[in-house]
């Protein structure tokens, strides 16, 4: 049995400087800010493979002997991609933003059959864009019959043409997904399973663990953590992968600036700590209010019954992991689709479960002011920082989204302190409504 570091430990020291190299190096990293680095001589043995053509060969684009062109590599880029390999478990590319990861993931394996199903709106976005130069692309629900196709053996990564897009825990009610399921269904169809684990970093959950052939993350949320940045992220398992992943971000023009880098690398420092406490008071927010739903099987709290707040006059229903599987039936005639019937997540989310989840309100009204109304919330799309955000979902998602539906991102204040701050708002939007 090896003496593995933990998960803290690694976010911290994943990218230490060699000592024997540097014996009295920075503690905080620099910023490296150059564009372009002075080329090497050309007697140099890198200045003979530059002029042969034959750099890329001996070039290690995870540990560059030199740095050439900041869009190849970078100090910093390099620093912060050392611990995000570690703590993710796969060889791990950044990009300018989380959308940038997707387009590169499609890219990457140009597929003929997509099965995939709801989710964030901007990855359907992706592939309406993909489309363009994929007309005959094929985009499938997650459950229906996967194809068994031609391997198309021309590619840089070889696939039959099938990528199964899964995102666990969903946007944008936090519930989870089986990865074991859709892992094991890809794969029987020579396919690649992506999962997007956005909502779920280190420590709650690892998807390779449950089979992922690669994992996506937009590090813009709970990676950077602190609503300052733009970035995103793909892990794969195979070096080789990497490497082609890494080539192609080059000229696909999506590298992060190095300020970006350097926000990210500060912020993974903290992961562990942030994550784990935002999880821990949103699940307990969930317990609360599922108590004030008309389903509830327990009895609320007095406090919640004396204002009039309990037995479903203000929360309709409350989506997330830690409520599954799911017992109660959920209220309206014509539910949104459910996941996880029958499936517990907690051996796949062994840290804990997101700190998003959503609620539905009995009314639009309710819906789309309690944002704007609660102290210590913030109204505002995106989710991941150390501040609580709210945001009625209408506004992000016009066309498909529940008008009565609530997303909450938690954020590092007290639990009583939001739990308090909603009673109150809760309470104040039933008296204007049956005034």
């Amino acid at each position: 049995m090896t003496d593995l570091p933990d998960l803290s430990t690694l976010l911290i020291h994943s990218d230490d400087v060699d000592v024997g190299v540097d014996p009295h190096h920075a503690i905080a990293p620099h910023i490296e800010l150059s564009s372009t680095f002075r080329a090497p001589h050309p007697d140099s043995d890198f200045g003979k493979a530059m002029g042969t053509g034959k750099l890329q060969q001996e070039y290690d684009l995870k540990n560059p002997q030199v740095h050439i062109y900041s869009r190849y590599t970078s100090d910093t880029r390099g620093r912060a991609e050392k611990v995000l390999t570690e703590v993710l478990g796969g060889h791990t590319v950044t990009y300018g933003s989380g959308m940038a990861a997707v387009y590169a993931a499609l890219m990457h394996y140009s597929p003929q059959v997509i099965a995939i199903r709801k989710g964030y709106h901007g990855v359907h976005e992706a592939l309406r864009v993909y489309r363009r130069a994929k007309l005959d692309l094929k985009v499938i629900d997650l459950d229906e019959d996967y194809p068994t196709l031609e391997a198309d053996q021309g590619g840089v990564q070889p696939t039959n043409g099938l990528v199964v897009w899964v995102e666990t825990p969903l946007n944008p009610t936090g519930e989870a997904r089986d990865l074991r399921k859709y892992a094991d269904k890809a794969h029987e169809a020579k396919g690649v399973l992506v999962v997007d684990a956005t909502f779920a970093p280190p420590p709650l959950q690892n998807p390779f663990h449950q089979g992922a052939d690669m994992v996506m993350h937009s590090a813009t949320k709970y990676l950077g953590g602190h609503s300052d940045l733009l970035g995103g992220v793909l892990a794969v398992k195979d070096r080789k992968e990497y490497d082609v992943l890494h080539i192609d971000r080059c000229f696909l023009g999506s590298t992060p600036g190095n300020l970006e880098a350097y926000l990210l690398l500060r912020s993974l420092r903290t992961l562990d700590l942030r994550v784990t406490r935002q999880a821990e008071t949103a699940t307990k927010l969930v317990q609360w209010l599922d108590s004030l739903t008309a389903t509830y099987s327990g009895k609320a709290d007095d406090e919640d019954i004396k204002l009039g707040i309990a037995g479903g006059n203000v929360v309709n229903r409350v989506w997330h992991a830690s409520l599954q599987p799911r017992r109660d039936q959920d209220p309206l005639p014509k539910a949104r689709l459910e996941e996880g019937s029958g499936f517990d997540p907690k051996q796949q989310m062994p840290g804990g479960f997101s700190p998003t989840f959503a609620i539905r309100m009995t009314e639009r009204g309710f819906a789309s002011h309690l944002p704007h109304t609660t102290e210590f919330f913030i109204p505002a799309t995106s989710l991941g920082g150390v501040e609580s955000l709210m945001e009625w979902r209408r506004n992000s998602d016009p066309r498909e989204e529940d008008e009565c539906l609530v997303r909450f991102s938690i954020g590092l204040e007290s639990f009583d302190d939001l739990r308090r701050s909603l009673r109150r708002s809760m309470r104040s939007l039933l008296s204007e409504a049956t005034a």
